[in-house]
């Protein structure tokens, strides 16, 4: 049985006749970069993470530096962040001419460990970037308590979860902005690359819809300067649609984790994915540690038509572009053993019990 890592032709065989006429509106009014349909995404966005603003932007990436910018983090500045994450993380803050300070991560949840980070602050410290990873909230809470204690701005990194619940605060409501990503392989995803920031702060939504405009307040008359990460109206178009699926969507992934879940129990050799009591897990991907036999079981599993990912095989404090930062192997050592143990399984909305069922199995087969 074939069973892949997503199936965005099955989601588009819900919504795809619904996409199709919102983007033949868009398409009639020629209003095509940063039109109405991103206005009308920004305000169902915000309201659906409990923010009074939402900003849409070019990519989950985009989202990050135009926050980093806004909140004039530059040349001499530090960003806390964790090395256990997508590039587009650390490479945002390094772009803005900032340096990443790396906290190692907890080893259950793969968050930035928050009893780590104030050995971290400098009288450089600008702000903490905590990544909501795979679809669970960072421990915001005490995220919140040291930034608070040092007046640092915290920008959460959302791009894997948009829905995603913290003591009863959605992602990206808590700091001082969320960034989230729309590409295509997340749990709401656009039609190629688009993003959003949301925030609680209608002052500092004004700056980063200048700075997404090449800081432009006016047309020609730049306060700021900026960059183009404008959001295309199609896109807009395309998620606003998929916006009104997307709950029932993360209840899928919900059953299907538990499902797994159910399947592995006892299992020996795999670690299924913790989640904190506090916490509602969207499960953007369904993530697994095992120790040891991570690449041989990855072979079987594709041997199987199972297709599989790793995120991340190598901890940030390893890539060659932040070699200056002068880390070595063995800094973060949580990192380091989170990037060569995990293995993320096929997980979608679509999925059925029965590719679950052989994916579980053929995961038990192997370790047994």
């Amino acid at each position: 049985m074939k069973v892949p890592p997503l199936d965005l032709a099955a989601q588009f065989e819900l919504v795809g006749k619904e996409i199709e006429a919102a983007v033949a509106a868009v398409m009639a009014t020629h209003a095509y970069c940063n039109g109405p349909a991103v206005r009308e995404l920004e305000a169902q966005m915000a309201a659906y993470c409990g923010c009074v603003a939402g900003v849409g932007v070019s990519s989950g990436t985009d989202a990050l530096l135009c926050s980093l910018m806004a909140l004039e983090i530059g040349p001499g500045d530090e960003v806390i962040t964790t090395p256990f994450t997508f590039f587009g993380t650390a490479g945002a803050v390094w772009r803005v001419g900032a340096r990443p300070v790396f906290v190692d991560i907890v080893p259950d949840t793969f968050h930035i460990d928050p009893d780590r980070i104030e050995a971290a602050i400098t009288e450089r410290t600008r702000a903490i970037l905590p990544v909501h990873l795979y679809g669970q909230m960072a421990d915001m809470e005490a995220v919140m308590a040291v930034a608070g204690r040092h007046g640092l701005a915290v920008i959460e990194d959302c791009a894997q979860a948009i829905g995603a619940v913290g003591r009863g605060r959605k992602a990206g409501s808590v700091g001082t902005a969320g960034c989230l990503s729309f590409y295509p392989t997340k749990t709401l995803g656009a039609m190629g690359d688009a993003g959003m920031i949301v925030t609680r702060d209608e002052d500092l939504a004004a700056r980063m819809s200048a700075i997404r405009l090449h800081g432009e307040t006016e047309r020609y008359y730049h306060r700021y300067v900026g960059g183009n990460f404008r959001m295309d109206s199609i896109q807009a178009a395309a998620l606003t649609v998929k916006l009104g699926y997307l709950d029932r969507w993360i209840q899928r992934r919900q059953a299907h984790a538990a499902r797994y879940g159910e399947l592995l129990a006892g299992v020996e050799g795999v670690v299924t994915p913790a989640v904190r009591p506090e916490n509602v897990h969207t499960f953007n991907y369904y993530v697994v540690r095992v120790p040891g036999r991570r690449d041989e079981l990855r072979a079987h599993l594709a041997a199987h038509d199972i297709a599989t990912a790793i995120y991340y095989p190598l901890s940030l404090h390893q890539q060659e572009c932040f070699r200056s930062l002068g880390h070595a192997a063995g800094d973060f050592p949580e990192s380091e053993r989170a990037a060569a143990e995990t293995l993320a399984l096929p997980m979608f909305p679509e999925l059925t019990d029965e590719q679950i069922a052989h994916v579980a199995g053929t995961i038990s087969d192997f370790l047994a």
